[in-house]
């Protein structure tokens, strides 16, 4: 059976200051995604979907791109800001992209079967991959996600935003709640700071979405009617972005699909703030030392 993975990697990095998806953080030169990519092909995975920016696709090709295209089968979709259903205009002044739910919803021309999509700066961990791809190979898997915890998401330097999740005992998504500003204190406390200065205490046990996510050809359908509703809603406005967890939450509030939530055994860690790299670096050192991955992919 083959197995796709879609790659966001559309992203412009603006807390970090630049293309995040290039930076080398293996003792090679490797990038997150060639260990995301490495992982993935281990696990069964034999195609690739990268999302990017047409702006960016000569440095992403060159740097990225070209390590994968005589190994596994590549292509290339674009995130456009005027990408946009029909009777709606790109607001003037936007330029940032519209958001995850709109780079998945880019890919819908080129994928038609059971995917897994993940961040494209997001090191997620070999079993991440084996547990995904276990679940795109059932006979008609449904949405899938895989959860980490809070605890183990946070960076050093700053805050993150995730999406927490409330999982009924049965293991299935029942909500899930984006948190814009999360952040370790001084003291070593979890909390999200909202938009009004509310201060919101988390446990940070709690189970978060770091977008991979397996999902139905169906999930294209929902992207469709659930963007448009959201280009209603925001209007003119220059900077709101179209969240996956967004689109899941209302699927599975609703009550109209399921969600299974997957459990890593694996840390995460990725590249929100420049000063992530070094951390990322250190840590990917750790696991070589460990003989979980070789010296040079």
């Amino acid at each position: 059976m083959s197995l796709t993975l879609v790659v966001l990697a559309a992203g412009m990095g603006s807390r970090f200051g630049g293309l995040k998806q290039i930076v080398a953080v293996g003792p090679g030169g490797e990038t997150i995604i060639d260990y995301s990519v490495h992982d993935a092909m281990r696990a069964g995975f034999d195609r690739l979907v990268f999302v990017i920016r047409h702006d960016i696709e000569a440095q992403f090709r060159e740097i990225i791109g070209w390590r994968f295209e005589k190994r596994i089968a590549v292509e290339y979709v674009f995130q456009k800001l005027d990408g946009l259903p029909a009777g709606f205009q790109l607001p003037p002044g936007r330029k940032k992209p519209w958001g995850t739910g709109h780079a998945v919803l880019t890919a819908a021309d080129v994928v038609r079967e059971p995917f897994a999509a993940i961040n494209g700066d997001d090191f997620y961990g070999a079993g991440s991959y084996q547990a995904l791809a276990a679940h795109l190979r059932e006979k008609n898997p449904g949405h899938a996600m895989v959860g980490f915890v809070l605890q183990n998401t946070l960076s050093e330097f700053g805050s993150v935003s995730r999406g927490v999740c409330e999982v009924t005992s049965g293991g299935f998504l029942k909500s899930v709640t984006e948190l814009t500003k999360i952040e370790r204190t001084p003291d070593g406390a979890v909390r999200n700071v909202d938009s009004s200065g509310a201060i919101q205490a988390l446990s940070g046990r709690e189970i978060v979405s770091m977008n991979m996510w397996g999902f139905a050809p169906s999930i294209f359908d929902h992207l469709r009617a659930q963007f448009a509703a959201f280009l209603r809603r925001t209007g003119p406005d220059e900077k709101s972005e179209f969240y996956i967890p967004a689109v899941v939450n209302q699927l599975v509030s609703g009550g109209s699909e399921k969600l299974k939530v997957l459990r890593s055994p694996d840390a995460w860690f990725g590249i929100t703030y420049r000063e992530d790299g070094e951390r990322t670096a250190a840590a990917i050192r750790q696991l070589i030392a460990q003989g979980r991955y070789p010296e040079k992919l």
